[in-house]
């Protein structure tokens, strides 16, 4: 392994480092080389940091041989991709603050292929399971890889109906891989990771914690060319994703539903706010074909 890959994973695994301090140091010192050579004042100064913050960091990195947790990895069929790596998805890499390293459990050709994220509520109503399978299926005759986030409800609805119809899935956890969150989602998880793919921006070791979760539905929308919101009420976490996914630039496709339905007032909204409509398949593929005919005209 490169050692300027090396120094990364090292320094992504110290404690308490955001990834807007790592983003800086980055910036400042790109192959990290620098900051290897410095004491904890220089650290503070040349990189804008506390002194408690400097401190951190100069004893994680000198403390902390990543050789050890690389080799637990390699064992669990994890692979470290950083921003750097050839192979790390290229539409990530358009995001604002995309990930600096993505830890990747199964088959990394996902990437190559064209990517729809869906999510919804997790006490999805029998309205949204028929939305998925009028939707799903298609789509995957389509050869799109469906991207959610092994939540209750429509994501994990997504990822089985996907894996049922011969289809792909990634999962985006909000936790590391060590960490499946919810926990009786773990056999799913196992089967995405052996025949799909689990990605996460956290160490594998990392638990999960509620402020990961917005972070993580950025890259559910920063993979893919849309995002379809199958059910939601007025305040949830996938309006977050649909309001990323905009910011993203990407398409927002919501389902209508019953006026009233508390889990259709957020897709509902969303349609009053712009979203694309969607009635079947049809509405996404012609709204993406629409948009890559605009982007060859440019």
């Amino acid at each position: 392994m490169q050692m300027e890959k090396r120094r990364l994973i090292t320094l992504h695994h110290c404690p308490g480092l955001t990834l807007k301090t790592l983003q800086n140091l980055l910036m400042k010192d790109p192959t990290l080389e620098r900051l290897y050579t410095m004491n904890p004042s220089d650290i503070a100064s040349y990189f804008t940091t506390t002194q408690k913050q400097a401190q951190s960091i100069y004893h994680h990195i000198r403390h902390n041989n990543v050789s050890q947790l690389l080799s637990i990895y390699k064992e669990q069929s994890i692979e470290p991709l950083t921003i750097w790596d050839k192979d790390y998805p290229a539409l990530l890499k358009e995001i604002y603050a995309p990930p600096v390293v993505l830890y990747a459990k199964g088959n990394r050709e996902l990437f190559n292929t064209r990517m729809l994220g869906i999510v919804g509520a997790r006490l999805m109503s029998s309205y949204g399971n028929h939305a998925l399978n009028k939707l799903i299926p298609p789509l995957l005759k389509e050869e799109f890889t469906i991207v959610s986030g092994l939540a209750k409800g429509v994501d994990i609805s997504a990822h089985q109906l996907a894996m049922e119809r011969g289809g792909n899935t990634i999962a985006v956890l909000g936790s590391g891989l060590f960490h499946i969150y919810p926990k009786e989602h773990q056999s799913f998880a196992e089967e995405i990771a052996f025949h799909h793919l689990l990605l996460s921006e956290y160490p594998p070791y990392t638990p999960p914690t509620r402020w990961n979760f917005p972070q993580r539905n950025r890259i559910i929308s920063g993979l893919s060319e849309g995002v379809i919101i199958i059910e939601a009420k007025e305040k949830s976490g996938s309006l977050i994703t649909a309001d990323q996914a905009m910011d993203q630039g990407r398409e927002v496709f919501a389902v209508p539903g019953s006026i009233l339905s508390e889990t259709s007032k957020g897709t509902n909204a969303l349609i009053q706010q712009g979203a694309k409509l969607v009635s079947s398949h049809h509405d996404i593929l012609e709204e993406l074909s629409t948009r890559e005919m605009v982007k060859i005209k440019k």
